[in-house]
């Protein structure tokens, strides 16, 4: 079932949006060569904590962390760990999540670890620009599938993979809800988008298969071949003009067309 949210719902999302975007800054700044996944993870938990909120994955369905944390190759839901010491020249996906008043917001980004090669750093911008894509298509009468084919399309445009077995998903009180967000489709297919859904539109690009595997932990999916792979998601509220990206304060979809116009 497909919950639509009334305006008070959605300013309690916005909030904890918000708050998610706060503790994600403080992640991307924190990342360097040498710390382990694990302190950014306690470092995660700490940032939501002291802000009164939740982490949403902490627990969920037996998860055993704050945040995911997945490095190069890895796609998504990397298990932080003391053992994984990050280095030079790698890219690391921060997936997260909270929970404040009884409302959710689910967001991520990838940021490289120190240095990195010009291809890392076009395929984490490309994936940005991915999901502003598809996310532009979240308009009240759309469909569903006019997000996964704008993704698709863009990504497949810079000779990349989009990640079929993972979707994005409809969000609330619940971390994940109906319906599911997929990456790549046809336009004009699928359910029909009706202001006041949120979802959480989250590419996943890869530099070459779009096949993944998990690991034997039960949790990390990596792509099939090994290539890196980028991952970049915002909660975002379906209106009858333009999506507000709930966690992403202070967005300006003119601006962002002003700066994508200008090749930036």
């Amino acid at each position: 079932m497909i919950f639509v949210k009334n305006y008070k719902q959605i300013e309690k999302m916005r909030k904890a949006g918000h708050l998610l975007y706060e503790v994600l800054c403080k992640l991307r700044e924190a990342v360097k060569p040498g710390m382990t996944t694990a302190a950014l993870d306690a470092y995660a938990e700490e940032l939501i904590r002291r802000n009164h909120a939740e982490p949403s994955f902490l627990g969920y369905q037996g998860y055993p962390a704050t945040i995911c944390a997945s490095i190069d190759d890895q796609v998504v839901h990397g298990i932080p760990s003391d053992k994984v010491v990050l280095q030079e020249g790698s890219i690391l996906s921060i997936d997260c999540g909270v929970i404040l008043d009884g409302w959710q917001s689910d967001s991520a980004l990838t940021v490289p670890v120190g240095e990195i090669t010009p291809d890392k750093q076009k395929l984490i911008r490309v994936t940005e620009e991915c999901f502003f894509e598809g996310a532009r298509q979240a308009v009240n009468g759309n469909r569903l599938g006019d997000i996964g084919a704008a993704v698709q399309k863009h990504a497949e445009n810079h000779g990349y993979g989009v990640v079929r077995a993972l979707t994005g998903h409809g969000i609330g009180r619940n971390t994940h809800e109906d319906p599911n967000v997929p990456n790549f489709g046809e336009t004009g297919r699928g359910i029909r988008l009706k202001s006041g859904m949120t979802l959480a539109i989250e590419p996943m690009i890869t530099q070459g298969d779009y096949r993944v595997n998990m690991l034997d932990d039960g949790w990390t999916f990596v792509t099939h071949d090994h290539s890196a792979c980028s991952h970049y998601e915002h909660t975002i509220a379906v209106g009858d003009g333009l999506p507000e990206i709930l966690s992403l304060p202070g967005f300006s979809w003119a601006d962002y067309s002003q700066s994508a116009g200008e090749g930036h």
